[in-house]
């Protein structure tokens, strides 16, 4: 019996916390140009700074964009448009972020699919004016890159980046090609629909089935469907979580807690 692993990317694979937050700065500055007045780079720094520290509620990346804007305004009160970011703290953010981001939504007048399609447009046009600075500001974990290349498991990339950038980062920093229809990225669906697609594969039948992830909130949506009691699940405990929900994941049965060098052995 073979295995099968599904491997998120960002917060698994790949440490792509100082790419997104650089880029979200960046499209933030077209999105709300006149927020930035008279922000100095010290300013950019600290929001950089505090990115890293919120990452653990980012979904998808355009919410990078929001927690920018919403940083600022902490910072701020002039440009304040929120009438969350009044004594609003990182940890408030951690603890809230799915409460916070409908409001602000809403008080900014913003939509998902604009946010998502100009968070793109910037992260292209960076790969494509200086594409050595872009990877740069992405690592692979250590031992991920070997682990792909020698994995003799069947390997898929389920993640909530859009395919393209997933693919660049693979190539240029692991030496690795994974065929365009093993990469599952933004647009493909939620999560645990493609799960159920991968099991469902006549080529698949009789294989364990493996998910790795770094989100404790996606794990937890998996393990509400039935349909996909099968799968093994990993919360990969070097990747965009918290201390909280660490302990919170070792107290669900369905969930493994997995260390980043066992994680490298398993795919080999």
């Amino acid at each position: 019996m073979g295995d099968l692993y599904a491997l998120d990317f960002d917060g698994v694979l790949c440490d792509s916390c100082g790419e997104s937050s650089l880029s979200a700065v960046k499209a933030a500055k077209v999105r709300w140009p006149g927020l930035f007045d008279g922000v100095d780079s010290k300013l950019e720094d600290w929001i950089v700074d505090q990115m890293f520290k919120v990452r653990p509620v980012v979904e998808t990346g355009y919410e990078n964009l929001l927690l920018v804007r919403l940083l600022l305004e902490m910072r701020i009160p002039s440009i304040r448009k929120s009438s969350v970011a009044e004594g609003l703290t990182v940890e408030g953010i951690l603890e809230n972020w799915s409460k916070l981001k409908p409001v602000i939504m809403e008080e900014w007048d913003e939509k998902r699919d604009p946010l998502i399609d100009l968070f793109g447009k910037v992260r292209d046009d960076w790969l494509e004016d200086d594409l050595a600075t872009w990877i740069g500001a992405n690592r692979l974990y250590p031992g991920v890159a070997d682990a792909l290349k020698f994995a003799s498991s069947k390997v898929y990339i389920v993640t909530t980046k859009q395919s393209r950038f997933a693919d660049a980062l693979l190539r240029e920093l692991a030496g690795v090609t994974i065929p365009s229809e093993r990469i599952y990225g933004l647009g493909t669906g939620p999560k645990v629909e493609v799960l159920k697609q991968l099991q469902k594969l006549p080529e698949h039948q009789g294989l364990r089935l493996h998910f790795v992830e770094d989100r404790l909130a996606t794990l937890k949506n998996v393990i509400k469907e039935p349909e996909l009691d099968g799968w093994n699940l990993y919360l990969g405990k070097w990747g965009y979580n918290t201390q909280k929900e660490r302990e919170e994941a070792a107290g669900i049965s369905r969930i493994q807690l997995l260390e980043l060098s066992d994680f490298s052995k398993k795919l080999k």
